[in-house]
């Protein structure tokens, strides 16, 4: 049996009175996407730094991170030669090229000068930027800046990949142009450890999930699985005042699960029929049914928008 390359076992963090990462408990298997869900200030990110060195865990009690076999902890080196890390702010250096960027970067991991620049070369094609392999930084796109900050991550050839929100703020298309590039690489045999901010997201690349709130585990499974045993097949979503006016008014009915957390009502059902039924009473258009998705168990499991201050 494959040994995990990411152990979690009992890990607390605290920060004055907050407890940021509470008895937090995982595996990463190899050449999976794991993903790590839950507002802001859920302890995502505060577990992304203790994995790869930036943070320390509480020593009472002291919990056990391995990575590679490695405690983060007394052998940063080690983990941060095994893995890239992608933050979730852009710090490339404006005053270089995108070359320049990787060139100096390759120096940090003592690349031989005969590698480096067949394997820029390599990671600006696998981007889609080696257009712009002279260009100053202040003169790419948002979505470039990004793929390059992952190139640079991917640079010596690690065999971890740690993403803090990879794709925030970038449009469709290039958010699915990244999402391919890495799958792409996954099957070449990377392991990524993702956190983010949207659903589609986990749904499309994570193997398993794990959703935190307040710093401790809530759920954890495959994404279709999380789905299937935790939320109504279907919604009902409702974005006129009019329509949720007449579904409150409605009552409870056997079946019918309606969310009023939000501004507008949400309406579960397992059964299309149903929920198709329930809709006529609610007059003529202002809503519409689909079926549920991760964002939906999501607001069921924490109550609240993906991006809610904490």
């Amino acid at each position: 049996m494959t040994e995990p390359i990411i152990k979690i076992a009992h890990v607390h963090k605290s920060y004055g009175r907050l407890k940021a990462v509470n008895d937090l408990n995982f595996f990463v298997e190899p050449s999976t996407c794991f993903g790590l869900l839950g507002p802001n200030g859920a302890g995502k990110t505060t577990m992304m730094k203790m994995i790869y060195g930036m943070a320390r865990r509480d020593s009472d009690p002291p919990g056990t991170i391995q990575v590679f076999g490695f405690d983060p902890d007394t052998h940063e080196l080690d983990v941060k030669f095994l893995s890239g890390v992608v933050p979730q702010e852009n710090n490339l250096d404006e005053e270089l090229n995108v070359w320049q960027n990787l060139h100096v970067y390759s120096k940090f991991y003592g690349m031989h000068r005969s590698e480096v620049d067949p394997r820029i070369d390599e990671l600006l094609e696998l981007f889609e930027l080696s257009e712009k392999k002279k260009s100053k930084i202040r003169e790419l796109s948002g979505g470039m800046k990004r793929r390059l900050v992952m190139a640079r991550a991917l640079l010596h050839t690690p065999r971890l990949l740690i993403l803090d929100e990879p794709t925030t703020g970038l449009d469709p298309q290039v958010r699915h142009l990244i999402w391919g590039k890495l799958r792409q690489l996954m099957k070449e045999g990377l392991t990524i450890l993702l956190t983010t901010h949207y659903m589609e997201e986990a749904f499309q690349l994570c193997d398993t999930i794990l959703i935190m709130d307040k710093g401790q585990k809530v759920l954890e499974g495959s994404p279709q699985t999380l789905l299937t045993e935790n939320i109504e097949s279907y919604v009902l979503e409702i974005y006129s005042n009019e329509a949720a006016q007449a579904a409150r008014s409605i009552g409870e009915i056997k079946g019918i699960r309606l969310d009023d957390t939000l501004e507008r009502p949400f309406i579960y059902c397992q059964n299309l029929e149903s929920l198709q039924t329930y809709a006529k009473q609610l007059g003529k258009g202002g809503y519409h049914i689909r079926q549920s998705n991760l964002e939906d168990l999501f607001l069921k499991l924490t109550g609240r928008e993906l991006n809610a201050d904490q």
